[in-house]
């Protein structure tokens, strides 16, 4: 790619991330690397009202009557109000809100000070839909549970007490993403970290610093400004490299980045990251910055020129022994460990954006990420106002994490079916958009209605022809029997150029339930789920261009659509880990396979 071609496509990146800044509600995007701008927690204790009809309104929540006379009548009030912890869902936090899904109004008063300077109130996530009113005044709305959020404030506080109520509501929408149902608790309230964040006048609201897709040394990114004083020198520092590079942002406060050096790349054996440090006249930031290369190259999957095999887990955002939404690191971290004793080189992070922490301490770990938008199942493609929220959402996810460097695939879609109305072009126009935003990732698609016949595969889609990867569901051996032996599985796979990765199998089963009589549910037995593992395993061998599996899941979760009362209780069993830690012999047969050289 020539100078002038790589100019005009910065330029048209520019472009789509300027159109997305414009279509959104109210809700500005999240602002690029918070954590590292000064800024007041407002996690802690709130104050909370659930509203399970949603007759409640800001009006009625917001004035704390005090009865004059003994006839007075009023049914809402935060005074003796329960109190929950934020972050936090506030399923597992009330005994009567276990499988909750409604709205809850939530209140914090907190004492602020009038600054020249502005400042902007930023929620890390709400399930599922947000709105946030500040002194008496409705900021907006926010519609997606998983992503960043924020608004200003700067011309609203008041020196002394503020008030923010904020509605939560975790009901599922027929043109929700996700719709209606799924298969994982749905964890309701201010589900991530609130904060106030402060900057200059004019600040760095965005940029980009990653290489160039393809190349191992040539960094191509940008910047961009928000404020008055829009045109501004720019300086971006890697004190480590010698690196002083300066630029200027244009009328507009965006400059393009452009510039070289010999990097010690980041991979699973080698987390490195640089302290980068990007300056204009009236702002500097910092990061954390890792530099790799991910492509595909035929049926190859190349991290920094060099053949992959991908050795993944899938995990959700659960933590298992709290049962609760995991928000914080010690959340994380009980996760990632897992994962990495298990011997994996990737998390898929399903079905939704994590929180970003996970992504941050997966990249510290040399753990690569598998990130996916919960367009899943039955999205209604049909509905007018559905691919507008994918876009939304895929604009959202892409702006948080677009530089972490573990992040290698962004995954636009989970099991959702050919012939749904509208569904392949919504997914196709998605695709697009993706790389138009981010060329440095591969994208993909996850299906599952491959034909399985004569134990033979079909693996075919629409969604592959624009897919850097050909991402499969398949349950051999539990929701649908083996028609033969697993060593002689045959493929007809319509994209035989690309790499294949199987991104979930498995089988249930109920921890300590072990050497059961075959006519006694040996089909929930650990002995049951460890044979669907080897068989597995077998078959393996017999797929063409295999470069990763991932099996379904790490630990046990819960979810509602999981009600055997004997073997689930509201749990799915796929996990290799119960949910009080303990590893089923499954766990085992993977923990050996990726001991294996694979490369």
């Amino acid at each position: 790619m020539d100078r002038l071609q790589k100019i005009c496509k910065a330029q048209i990146i520019a472009v789509l991330l300027a159109v997305f800044l414009a279509s959104t509600t109210n809700a500005q995007t999240a602002m690029a690397n918070a954590a590292s701008r000064n800024s007041t927690s407002l996690n802690g204790k709130w104050k909370v009202l659930s509203d399970p009809g949603a007759a409640g309104d800001w009006k009625k929540v917001w004035i704390e009557p005090k009865p004059q006379k003994k006839t007075d009548f009023f049914e809402y009030s935060f005074d003796g109000a329960p109190e929950l912890n934020v972050p936090g869902d506030f399923n597992s936090q009330l005994c009567e809100l276990a499988f909750y899904e409604g709205a809850v109004w939530y209140k914090k008063t907190v004492t602020l000070k009038k600054k020249n300077s502005r400042q902007f109130l930023y929620f890390g996530a709400i399930n599922y839909s947000a709105d946030v009113y500040f002194n008496e005044e409705k900021l907006g709305s926010h519609e997606g549970g998983f992503t960043p959020f924020q608004f200003e404030i700067t011309d609203k506080i008041e020196d002394g007490e503020n008030t923010i109520i904020v509605k939560a509501d975790n009901r599922r929408l027929e043109n929700g993403i996700p719709g209606l149902g799924y298969d994982w608790l749905n964890y309701g309230g201010i589900t991530r970290e609130v904060k106030i964040i402060e900057t200059p006048k004019t600040y760095i609201e965005d940029y980009s610093i990653q290489l160039e897709k393809g190349s191992l040394s040539n960094v191509l990114g940008w910047i961009r400004l928000n404020g008055e004083n829009l045109s501004q020198k720019i300086i971006v520092k890697i004190p480590e490299l010698n690196i002083v590079y300066q630029t200027k942002t244009n009328s507009n406060g965006y400059a393009k980045l452009e510039f070289s050096s010999k990097f010690q790349l980041w991979s699973p054996q080698n987390s490195k990251r640089y302290h980068v440090i990007v300056e204009c006249d009236t702002d500097s930031i910092a990061d954390e910055i890792g530099f790799r290369s991910i492509e595909t190259k035929g049926s190859e999957i190349l991290l920094n020129k060099k053949p992959l095999f991908i050795k993944a887990i899938n995990i959700h955002e659960e933590n298992p022994m709290k049962k609760s939404r995991a928000f914080s690191l010690d959340d994380d971290r009980l996760l990632l460990n897992s994962a990495k004793e298990l011997g994996c080189n990737l998390v898929r992070l399903a079905h939704y954006p994590h929180n970003e922490d996970m992504i941050k301490e997966a990249e510290k770990m040399g753990l690569m990420v598998w990130s996916e938008l919960p367009i899943y199942q039955n999205v209604k493609f049909s509905d007018s106002l559905v691919p507008k929220k994918m876009r939304h959402m895929l604009q959202e996810m892409i702006a948080r994490d677009k530089n972490r460097c573990a992040v290698v695939v962004w995954s636009l879609s989970n099991e959702t079916y050919p012939g749904t109305p509208n569904r392949d072009k919504a997914l196709i126009d998605l695709t697009k958009e993706c790389k138009a935003i981010d060329s440095t990732r591969l994208v993909t698609h996850v299906i599952n209605t491959q034909g399985y016949a004569n134990n033979a595969f079909h693996v075919w889609d629409p969604l592959y022809n624009y897919s850097d990867l050909i991402a499969l569901n398949e349950y051999i051996g539990w929701y649908i029997p083996w028609q033969g032996k697993p060593s002689e599985v045959k493929w007809k796979i319509d994209f035989s150029n690309k790499p294949v990765f199987i991104s979930e199998f498995g089988a249930e089963a109920l921890y300590g339930t072990r050497n059961v009589p075959a006519d006694q549910a040996a089909y929930w037995s650990e002995e049951y789920q460890e044979q669907v593992y080897k068989n597995q395993i077998e078959m393996f061998k017999t797929i063409p261009n295999l470069r990763g599996v991932c099996p379904w899941l790490l630990y046990d979760y819960r979810s509602l659509g999981r009600m055997h009362p004997v073997y689930q209780k509201g749990y799915n069993r796929k996990g290799l880990i119960s949910e009080n830690g303990e590893k089923k012999k499954a766990w085992h047969i993977i923990n050996n396979y990726y001991k294996e050289d694979k490369k």
